[in-house]
């Protein structure tokens, strides 16, 4: 599929037919050499400029210096495409074993979403030790940046026509070469294909479904880092959050990265995403209960105002930051 360089997509549903899209953003020669810019990698650098922006002038109301978190960010750029690079090497290893070299050219695509956080997060963990701040801190403060970013980057997997879902009958089903050709290698017999696969049918817009909801789970983060008093709250309530949202998304993929344990298949970010959701909604239970306790406590004091609970908090996390 990545081969395909032009598409014509319809979603037959809402009446929209014959729309031309490219990978290609735009071509320049730059020295006598050709130069192609595609649209998945003008999405991510656009994706990674605004969050920057928008971290570094949210910076000061988080008491973080902005010069640091240009710090975090240039360590996490590579960190993050070596660790999604990593992910997707290691799961899908088979279509490598004949060349590895074929691993470092991720021009032909391969680069997994949760490998990428898992490098970031290192990244995070190496500069917070250098500049000797506690690690939750840029992990509460950063990740409300994380499903912007991503919910760009689903605009690069349209214009690849790759990422998509099983057929649907729903509207907004969309359709084109890239969906026919996936689905085609999907069946092992093309005149009979198997349920849910057949590529003459409109298949689900996952890219657009992530989308919408990680545009919500950002405007939910922002709300939820200025309320919270707890550390990692801000952080679990994405690892939850997301965790709901792919975990359902992946269950119709077609291109799911799997892995096999006691002779049944399993897909990789799926099993991800239900730990993600488990680990996470405890912690949050968890901390919820022990606050709720903490007000009662307080608040059962003789001649306590009920102001005093939120200055305990507040005071208690300024002195964990220090």
């Amino acid at each position: 599929m990545c081969g395909i360089l032009n598409f014509t997509v319809s979603f037959p549903g809402l009446g929209i037919n014959d729309l031309s899209i490219s990978r290609v953003a735009f071509q320049f020669n730059l020295f006598g050499r050709q130069v192609t810019v595609f649209w998945y990698g003008l999405l991510f650098a656009i994706a990674m400029v605004l969050c920057i922006a928008l971290a570094m002038r949210h910076a000061k109301y988080h008491n973080f210096d902005s010069n640091d978190i240009l710090d975090f960010f240039l360590w996490m750029i590579p960190f993050i495409l070596i660790g999604a690079r990593i992910y997707y090497v290691i799961f899908e290893w088979d279509q490598f074993r004949g060349n590895w070299k074929s691993a470092f050219n991720i021009r032909q695509g391969g680069l997994a979403f949760y490998g990428g956080v898992i490098g970031g997060i290192v990244a995070i963990l190496v500069v917070a030790k250098f500049k000797k701040i506690k690690f939750y801190r840029p992990l509460d403060f950063l990740v409300v940046y994380v499903p912007l970013g991503q919910a760009i980057g689903r605009w690069g997997n349209f214009f690849n026509q790759e990422a998509f879902g099983t057929n649907t009958s729903l509207p907004w089903g969309m359709i084109s070469e890239g969906t026919r050709q996936g689905l085609a290698a999907l069946n092992p017999i093309p005149a009979k294909p198997l349920p849910g696969l057949d590529p003459s049918l409109p298949v689900h817009p996952t890219f657009l479904y992530e989308f919408i909801a990680n545009m919500v789970i950002f405007v939910i983060l922002i709300y939820v880092r200025r309320r919270a008093k707890r550390p990692w709250a801000t952080l679990h309530s994405y690892l939850l959050l997301y965790g709901l949202v792919r975990f359902f998304v992946e269950g119709i993929r077609t291109d799911s990265l799997m892995f096999c344990l006691f002779d049944y298949n399993f897909r990789v970010s799926q099993v991800l995403s239900a730990v993600m959701v488990l680990f996470s909604g405890v912690f949050l239970i968890a901390i919820y209960v022990r606050g709720r306790r903490r007000d009662r406590l307080v608040g059962s004091l003789p001649g306590v105002p009920s102001d005093v609970v939120e200055i305990t908090e507040s005071a208690s996390k300024d002195e964990k930051d220090e």
